[in-house]
């Protein structure tokens, strides 16, 4: 059999059983070159490319012929090396609106694909922006964002995750489930920044390793009381953020009755700003 012959069938075979490797390869790069790229260097990955991937990872799911396969070893290997330690991180909850519903109509099997490809793509974006995904609760996404060398950096980073995030679902899986009259996703962020506790359930390497504290409250009600595709971070985050992302937010949850959260330093209402 010739060269030629053989490095074909090499490339079909790739094509077949790959299906996404591209993408992670560019993200794992991307997150080796943080030290020497700014958030800009960011809009230098081919987004069509990366679309047209997860649209092709969705369709074959959906068709059985591709499976997600997707973990929380980055995370917990993070925070292996902090455990019994205070630590300050954003936190990130990233919700999908309209579950249950879809728990009622859809089948089983066609809900659970629906449900692990969010979760792959929404923590793909995350681990794309130098995130953690933390864990995985129903169809909640929760992550987490070390301060790094830059913490301003860091705020800016997880509010433009949020916006991908949202670009990610309406651009890139929307459309596949359009095409077959599946209902389309919305999802709901909020992001806050604080100190918080880093717990491990049990004595061995093994066991589940998790975030405690006031700032996991926080965003958790921040999310429960967002819009659908909107991005809601609290006044640590949004005080932090480059002016001209702030100009992308208005003051919004603090300014409603149910919401009840204290800022800790000055004991009134904690602001909270929504992307406009």
């Amino acid at each position: 059999m010739s060269r030629d012959s053989n490095k074909s069938r090499k490339h079909e075979k790739d094509k077949q059983e790959g299906l996404g490797k591209t993408s992670e390869a560019v993200l794992n790069r991307m997150m080796e070159d943080d030290n020497s790229q700014s958030v800009e260097g960011y809009d230098a990955i081919d987004l069509d490319t990366l679309s047209m991937q997860r649209q092709d990872r969705f369709w074959n799911a959906l068709k059985e012929r591709y499976q997600y396969n997707t973990s929380i070893k980055h995370g917990q290997d993070f925070l292996l090396k902090h455990v019994g330690t205070k630590l300050s991180f954003v936190i990130m909850y990233a919700d999908l609106v309209g579950s249950t519903k879809m728990s009622m109509t859809l089948p089983p099997d066609k809900l659970v694909t629906i449900i692990r490809a969010f979760s792959y793509e929404m923590s793909s974006v995350i681990e794309s922006y130098d995130g953690y995904v933390l864990k995985y609760v129903g169809d909640a996404v929760i992550a987490f964002f070390p301060p790094g060398l830059n913490k301003y950096l860091t705020y800016d980073k997880a509010v433009r995750c949020g916006k991908s995030m949202i670009t990610v679902i309406q651009d890139g899986i929307n459309p596949i489930l359009s095409k077959d009259d599946y209902p389309e996703l919305r999802i709901k962020i909020g992001i806050d920044e604080g100190e918080n506790v880093v717990v491990q359930y049990g004595y061995d390497n093994s066991s589940q390793i998790d975030i405690l504290g006031y700032t996991m409250n926080v965003a958790a009600k921040i999310t429960s009381l967002t819009g659908p595709n909107k991005v809601s971070v609290g006044d640590n985050v949004f005080k932090l953020l480059h002016p001209n992302t702030q100009d992308e937010f208005q003051e919004s949850l603090s300014l409603r009755d149910e919401w009840k959260y204290l800022d800790s330093d000055t004991d009134k209402v904690y602001k909270v700003y929504t992307l406009k």
